[in-house]
Protein backbone atom coordinates (compact mmCIF):
# COMPACT_ATOMS: atom_id res chain seq x y z
CA UNK A 1 0.00 0.00 0.00
CA UNK A 2 1.93 3.44 -1.08
CA UNK A 3 1.60 6.21 0.90
CA UNK A 4 -1.25 7.96 -0.56
CA UNK A 5 -3.57 5.01 -0.16
CA UNK A 6 -2.03 4.36 3.50
CA UNK A 7 -3.27 8.08 3.95
CA UNK A 8 -7.28 7.79 2.24
CA UNK A 9 -7.19 4.52 3.85
CA UNK A 10 -7.02 6.39 7.81
CA UNK A 11 -10.15 8.32 6.55
CA UNK A 12 -12.75 6.40 7.83
CA UNK A 13 -14.12 3.10 9.62
CA UNK A 14 -13.98 1.62 5.71
CA UNK A 15 -11.27 2.55 4.03
CA UNK A 16 -10.65 5.15 1.58
CA UNK A 17 -13.40 8.23 3.41
CA UNK A 18 -12.69 11.37 4.74
CA UNK A 19 -10.11 12.00 7.41
CA UNK A 20 -10.44 11.54 11.28
CA UNK A 21 -7.96 10.65 14.43
CA UNK A 22 -8.45 7.24 15.72
CA UNK A 23 -8.16 8.19 18.78
CA UNK A 24 -8.04 11.66 20.07
CA UNK A 25 -4.73 11.60 22.62
CA UNK A 26 -2.56 9.88 19.80
CA UNK A 27 -0.99 11.93 16.76
CA UNK A 28 -0.75 10.62 13.51
CA UNK A 29 3.12 10.67 13.82
CA UNK A 30 2.90 8.16 16.58
CA UNK A 31 1.20 5.60 15.13
CA UNK A 32 3.84 2.34 14.51
CA UNK A 33 2.94 1.51 11.28
CA UNK A 34 0.39 2.52 8.48
CA UNK A 35 -3.24 1.40 7.77
CA UNK A 36 -3.35 -1.40 5.95
CA UNK A 37 0.61 -2.33 6.14
CA UNK A 38 2.30 -5.88 6.71
CA UNK A 39 2.85 -4.92 10.46
CA UNK A 40 -0.56 -3.41 10.95
CA UNK A 41 -1.79 -7.01 9.22
CA UNK A 42 0.11 -9.55 11.56
CA UNK A 43 -0.58 -7.41 14.73
CA UNK A 44 -4.15 -7.61 13.98
CA UNK A 45 -3.70 -11.48 13.65
CA UNK A 46 -1.42 -11.06 17.46
CA UNK A 47 -4.52 -9.12 18.37
CA UNK A 48 -6.74 -11.58 16.98
CA UNK A 49 -4.87 -14.91 18.59
CA UNK A 50 -4.48 -13.40 22.24
CA UNK A 51 -8.05 -12.67 22.08
CA UNK A 52 -9.96 -15.61 21.14
CA UNK A 53 -7.14 -18.08 22.78
CA UNK A 54 -7.35 -16.46 25.82
CA UNK A 55 -11.37 -15.58 26.31
CA UNK A 56 -12.41 -19.18 24.98
CA UNK A 57 -9.41 -20.78 27.45
CA UNK A 58 -11.16 -18.96 30.03
CA UNK A 59 -14.32 -20.52 29.75
CA UNK A 60 -13.55 -23.90 29.26
CA UNK A 61 -15.54 -24.70 32.21
CA UNK A 62 -19.14 -23.10 31.07
CA UNK A 63 -18.17 -24.49 27.52
CA UNK A 64 -17.87 -28.28 28.70
CA UNK A 65 -21.20 -28.10 31.01
CA UNK A 66 -22.58 -26.93 27.40
CA UNK A 67 -21.00 -29.44 25.20
CA UNK A 68 -22.47 -32.24 27.60
CA UNK A 69 -26.05 -30.97 28.09
CA UNK A 70 -25.77 -30.66 24.30
CA UNK A 71 -25.10 -34.83 24.13
CA UNK A 72 -26.21 -36.21 26.73
CA UNK A 73 -29.09 -33.90 28.10
CA UNK A 74 -30.57 -36.68 30.27
CA UNK A 75 -27.62 -36.24 32.21
CA UNK A 76 -26.36 -32.74 32.55
CA UNK A 77 -30.00 -31.52 32.35
CA UNK A 78 -29.40 -27.39 33.11
CA UNK A 79 -25.94 -25.33 33.52
CA UNK A 80 -26.07 -25.67 37.41
CA UNK A 81 -26.82 -28.94 37.67
CA UNK A 82 -24.39 -29.67 34.64
CA UNK A 83 -21.42 -28.19 36.92
CA UNK A 84 -22.43 -30.21 39.96
CA UNK A 85 -22.16 -33.46 38.18
CA UNK A 86 -19.01 -32.41 36.37
CA UNK A 87 -17.62 -31.43 39.58
CA UNK A 88 -18.89 -34.85 41.40
CA UNK A 89 -17.49 -36.79 38.61
CA UNK A 90 -14.26 -35.27 38.17
CA UNK A 91 -13.34 -33.36 40.76
CA UNK A 92 -12.41 -29.39 40.40
CA UNK A 93 -10.04 -30.22 37.65
CA UNK A 94 -12.31 -31.92 35.75
CA UNK A 95 -14.25 -28.42 35.24
CA UNK A 96 -10.76 -28.12 32.95
CA UNK A 97 -10.85 -30.72 31.12
CA UNK A 98 -9.98 -29.47 27.11
CA UNK A 99 -8.14 -26.61 27.99
CA UNK A 100 -5.26 -27.32 25.45
CA UNK A 101 -6.88 -28.57 22.07
CA UNK A 102 -9.36 -25.11 23.20
CA UNK A 103 -6.30 -22.61 23.33
CA UNK A 104 -4.67 -23.92 20.36
CA UNK A 105 -7.56 -24.33 18.40
CA UNK A 106 -8.94 -20.52 19.02
CA UNK A 107 -5.44 -19.12 18.98
CA UNK A 108 -4.85 -20.20 15.12
CA UNK A 109 -8.36 -18.84 14.73
CA UNK A 110 -8.55 -15.78 16.00
CA UNK A 111 -5.27 -15.38 13.72
CA UNK A 112 -6.97 -15.94 10.89
CA UNK A 113 -10.37 -14.56 11.54
CA UNK A 114 -9.45 -10.85 12.87
CA UNK A 115 -6.00 -10.66 10.38
CA UNK A 116 -8.20 -11.62 7.28
CA UNK A 117 -11.19 -9.70 8.00
CA UNK A 118 -8.79 -6.50 8.02
CA UNK A 119 -7.41 -8.03 4.87
CA UNK A 120 -10.26 -8.81 3.24
CA UNK A 121 -12.54 -5.38 3.99
CA UNK A 122 -9.19 -3.20 2.84
CA UNK A 123 -9.39 -5.17 -0.30
CA UNK A 124 -13.18 -5.17 -1.22
CA UNK A 125 -13.64 -1.65 -0.27
CA UNK A 126 -11.03 -1.13 -2.64
CA UNK A 127 -12.94 -2.72 -5.52
CA UNK A 128 -16.08 -1.34 -4.34
CA UNK A 129 -14.65 2.07 -4.31
CA UNK A 130 -14.69 4.94 -1.99
CA UNK A 131 -18.75 5.63 -2.58
CA UNK A 132 -20.23 2.15 -2.79
CA UNK A 133 -18.39 1.00 -0.11
CA UNK A 134 -19.61 3.21 2.19
CA UNK A 135 -23.25 2.75 0.70
CA UNK A 136 -22.94 -1.22 1.02
CA UNK A 137 -21.00 -1.03 4.43
CA UNK A 138 -22.78 -3.90 5.93
CA UNK A 139 -22.30 -6.28 3.09
CA UNK A 140 -18.67 -5.66 2.84
CA UNK A 141 -18.66 -6.60 7.02
CA UNK A 142 -20.70 -9.83 6.18
CA UNK A 143 -18.54 -10.31 3.03
CA UNK A 144 -15.22 -10.02 4.92
CA UNK A 145 -15.87 -11.78 7.42
CA UNK A 146 -17.23 -14.82 5.78
CA UNK A 147 -14.06 -14.75 3.65
CA UNK A 148 -11.89 -14.96 6.66
CA UNK A 149 -14.04 -16.90 8.60
CA UNK A 150 -13.82 -19.99 5.99
CA UNK A 151 -9.79 -20.27 6.49
CA UNK A 152 -9.87 -19.56 10.28
CA UNK A 153 -12.22 -22.57 10.79
CA UNK A 154 -9.79 -24.90 8.58
CA UNK A 155 -7.73 -24.02 10.91
CA UNK A 156 -9.88 -24.52 13.68
CA UNK A 157 -11.04 -28.04 12.87
CA UNK A 158 -8.45 -30.45 14.53
CA UNK A 159 -8.53 -28.76 17.83
CA UNK A 160 -12.09 -28.65 17.86
CA UNK A 161 -12.68 -32.50 16.82
CA UNK A 162 -10.41 -32.96 19.65
CA UNK A 163 -11.77 -30.69 22.37
CA UNK A 164 -15.34 -32.18 21.86
CA UNK A 165 -13.94 -35.89 22.13
CA UNK A 166 -12.06 -35.46 25.14
CA UNK A 167 -14.74 -33.29 26.84
CA UNK A 168 -17.87 -35.51 25.55
CA UNK A 169 -16.49 -38.86 25.63
CA UNK A 170 -15.96 -40.61 29.07
CA UNK A 171 -12.88 -43.00 28.99
CA UNK A 172 -11.79 -42.05 25.67
CA UNK A 173 -8.60 -39.74 26.54
CA UNK A 174 -8.37 -36.65 29.06
CA UNK A 175 -5.62 -34.60 27.39
CA UNK A 176 -4.46 -33.24 23.97
CA UNK A 177 -1.43 -35.58 24.25
CA UNK A 178 -3.58 -38.59 24.22
CA UNK A 179 -6.43 -38.17 22.20
CA UNK A 180 -4.90 -36.66 18.65
CA UNK A 181 -2.94 -40.17 18.46
CA UNK A 182 -5.74 -42.12 19.07
CA UNK A 183 -7.54 -40.38 16.86
CA UNK A 184 -5.05 -40.66 14.08
CA UNK A 185 -4.70 -44.36 14.43
CA UNK A 186 -8.01 -44.85 14.74
CA UNK A 187 -9.91 -42.53 12.09
CA UNK A 188 -6.57 -40.95 10.17
CA UNK A 189 -6.75 -37.59 9.08
CA UNK A 190 -10.60 -37.31 8.51
CA UNK A 191 -10.85 -37.57 12.23
CA UNK A 192 -9.66 -34.34 12.70
CA UNK A 193 -11.68 -32.58 9.58
CA UNK A 194 -15.12 -34.35 9.30
CA UNK A 195 -16.27 -31.66 11.18
CA UNK A 196 -15.51 -28.65 9.35
CA UNK A 197 -18.42 -28.25 6.79
CA UNK A 198 -20.76 -28.41 10.43
CA UNK A 199 -17.53 -26.07 11.67
CA UNK A 200 -18.37 -23.47 7.83
CA UNK A 201 -21.88 -23.78 9.43
CA UNK A 202 -22.00 -22.83 12.70
CA UNK A 203 -18.83 -20.51 12.67
CA UNK A 204 -19.36 -18.24 9.11
CA UNK A 205 -23.20 -17.19 9.87
CA UNK A 206 -21.52 -16.33 14.02
CA UNK A 207 -18.58 -14.21 12.51
CA UNK A 208 -20.49 -12.74 9.67
CA UNK A 209 -23.26 -11.35 12.96
CA UNK A 210 -20.28 -10.75 14.99
CA UNK A 211 -18.34 -8.80 12.72
CA UNK A 212 -21.20 -6.89 11.63
CA UNK A 213 -23.23 -6.11 14.19
CA UNK A 214 -20.46 -4.85 15.98
CA UNK A 215 -19.48 -2.79 13.16
CA UNK A 216 -23.24 -1.23 12.97
CA UNK A 217 -23.50 -1.00 16.86
CA UNK A 218 -20.57 1.03 17.41
CA UNK A 219 -21.86 3.04 14.51
CA UNK A 220 -24.84 3.33 16.09
CA UNK A 221 -23.61 3.99 20.21
CA UNK A 222 -21.64 6.72 19.02
CA UNK A 223 -24.27 8.23 16.51
CA UNK A 224 -27.44 8.27 19.04
CA UNK A 225 -26.00 6.92 22.88
CA UNK A 226 -22.49 9.20 23.68
CA UNK A 227 -22.80 12.65 24.21
CA UNK A 228 -19.40 13.59 22.07
CA UNK A 229 -18.13 12.98 18.98
CA UNK A 230 -15.50 9.57 18.85
CA UNK A 231 -12.57 11.83 18.07
CA UNK A 232 -13.07 13.86 21.33
CA UNK A 233 -14.02 10.17 23.55
CA UNK A 234 -10.69 8.97 25.60
CA UNK A 235 -9.69 5.30 24.99
CA UNK A 236 -11.24 4.51 28.13
CA UNK A 237 -14.33 5.62 26.82
CA UNK A 238 -13.69 4.01 23.39
CA UNK A 239 -12.62 0.92 25.01
CA UNK A 240 -16.02 0.60 27.06
CA UNK A 241 -18.25 1.36 23.65
CA UNK A 242 -16.32 -1.84 22.31
CA UNK A 243 -17.54 -3.88 25.00
CA UNK A 244 -20.99 -3.24 24.90
CA UNK A 245 -21.14 -3.19 21.01
CA UNK A 246 -19.22 -6.54 21.31
CA UNK A 247 -22.22 -7.79 24.55
CA UNK A 248 -24.59 -6.88 22.45
CA UNK A 249 -23.51 -8.78 18.49
CA UNK A 250 -22.24 -11.57 21.26
CA UNK A 251 -26.22 -12.67 21.75
CA UNK A 252 -27.12 -12.38 18.16
CA UNK A 253 -24.28 -14.32 17.55
CA UNK A 254 -25.38 -17.04 19.75
CA UNK A 255 -28.57 -17.59 18.64
CA UNK A 256 -27.57 -17.58 14.94
CA UNK A 257 -25.02 -20.51 15.22
CA UNK A 258 -26.50 -22.35 18.15
CA UNK A 259 -28.26 -24.88 16.56
CA UNK A 260 -25.25 -25.95 13.83
CA UNK A 261 -22.99 -26.16 17.48
CA UNK A 262 -25.06 -28.77 18.92
CA UNK A 263 -24.61 -30.89 15.67
CA UNK A 264 -20.91 -30.58 15.88
CA UNK A 265 -20.89 -31.53 19.53
CA UNK A 266 -22.73 -34.78 18.82
CA UNK A 267 -20.86 -35.23 14.97
CA UNK A 268 -17.35 -34.85 16.89
CA UNK A 269 -18.66 -37.15 20.11
CA UNK A 270 -19.57 -40.27 17.63
CA UNK A 271 -17.42 -42.17 15.53
CA UNK A 272 -18.73 -42.47 11.72
CA UNK A 273 -21.64 -40.13 12.37
CA UNK A 274 -22.92 -37.57 10.00
CA UNK A 275 -24.22 -34.00 10.10
CA UNK A 276 -27.45 -35.09 8.73
CA UNK A 277 -27.95 -37.91 10.86
CA UNK A 278 -27.35 -36.06 14.04
CA UNK A 279 -29.69 -33.31 12.75
CA UNK A 280 -32.25 -35.92 11.86
CA UNK A 281 -31.67 -37.89 15.95
CA UNK A 282 -31.56 -34.07 17.60
CA UNK A 283 -34.51 -32.87 15.90
CA UNK A 284 -35.81 -29.10 16.16
CA UNK A 285 -35.98 -29.09 20.21
CA UNK A 286 -32.80 -30.68 20.41
CA UNK A 287 -30.62 -28.51 18.39
CA UNK A 288 -31.89 -25.69 20.62
CA UNK A 289 -30.70 -27.61 24.00
CA UNK A 290 -28.07 -25.39 26.19
CA UNK A 291 -29.25 -22.21 23.98
CA UNK A 292 -29.04 -20.00 27.61
CA UNK A 293 -25.84 -21.25 28.56
CA UNK A 294 -24.48 -20.26 25.09
CA UNK A 295 -25.69 -16.66 25.00
CA UNK A 296 -24.06 -16.00 27.83
CA UNK A 297 -21.44 -17.46 27.57
CA UNK A 298 -21.36 -16.30 23.91
CA UNK A 299 -22.08 -12.54 24.70
CA UNK A 300 -19.69 -12.61 27.66
CA UNK A 301 -17.08 -14.12 25.13
CA UNK A 302 -17.41 -11.70 22.03
CA UNK A 303 -17.45 -8.45 24.52
CA UNK A 304 -14.19 -9.69 26.00
CA UNK A 305 -12.62 -10.31 22.29
CA UNK A 306 -13.55 -7.24 20.93
CA UNK A 307 -12.00 -5.56 23.97
CA UNK A 308 -8.74 -7.46 23.85
CA UNK A 309 -8.65 -6.72 20.14
CA UNK A 310 -9.01 -3.13 20.77
CA UNK A 311 -6.83 -2.80 23.81
CA UNK A 312 -3.40 -4.31 21.34
CA UNK A 313 -4.64 -1.98 18.66
CA UNK A 314 -3.46 0.57 21.94
CA UNK A 315 -1.04 -0.59 22.95
CA UNK A 316 0.90 -1.01 19.68
CA UNK A 317 -0.12 2.32 18.84
CA UNK A 318 -1.73 0.71 15.46
CA UNK A 319 -4.34 3.40 13.73
CA UNK A 320 -7.77 2.45 14.01
CA UNK A 321 -10.17 4.03 11.66
CA UNK A 322 -13.39 6.10 12.78
CA UNK A 323 -16.64 4.80 12.84
CA UNK A 324 -18.10 4.90 8.95
CA UNK A 325 -19.19 8.21 7.89
CA UNK A 326 -20.60 9.37 4.42
CA UNK A 327 -17.84 10.79 2.24
CA UNK A 328 -17.67 14.07 1.01
CA UNK A 329 -19.08 13.16 -2.92
CA UNK A 330 -21.86 11.54 -1.38
CA UNK A 331 -23.09 14.36 0.33
CA UNK A 332 -22.67 16.71 -2.66
CA UNK A 333 -24.46 14.58 -4.49
CA UNK A 334 -27.52 14.59 -1.61
CA UNK A 335 -27.84 17.95 -1.77
CA UNK A 336 -28.02 18.73 -5.21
Amino acid sequence: MCDADAHRALRAGIPGQHLGRPWAAVAAEEYSCQYGSPKYLLLCGLGGMLSCGLTHTAIVPLDLVKCRMQVDPGKYKGIVSGFGVTVRDGGLRGLARGWAPTFFGYSMQGLFKFGLYEVFKIRYSQVLGEEKAYLWRTGLYLAASASAEFFADIALAPMEAIKVRVQTQPGYASTLREAAPRMYGEEGLWAFYKGVWPLWMRQIPYTMMKFACFERTVEALYKYAIPKPQSQCTKAEQLGVTFVAGYIAGVFCAIVSHPADSVVSVLNKEKGSTAFGVLKTLGFGGVWKGLFARIIMIGTLTALQWFIYDLVKVYFKLPRPPVAQMPESLKKKSRR
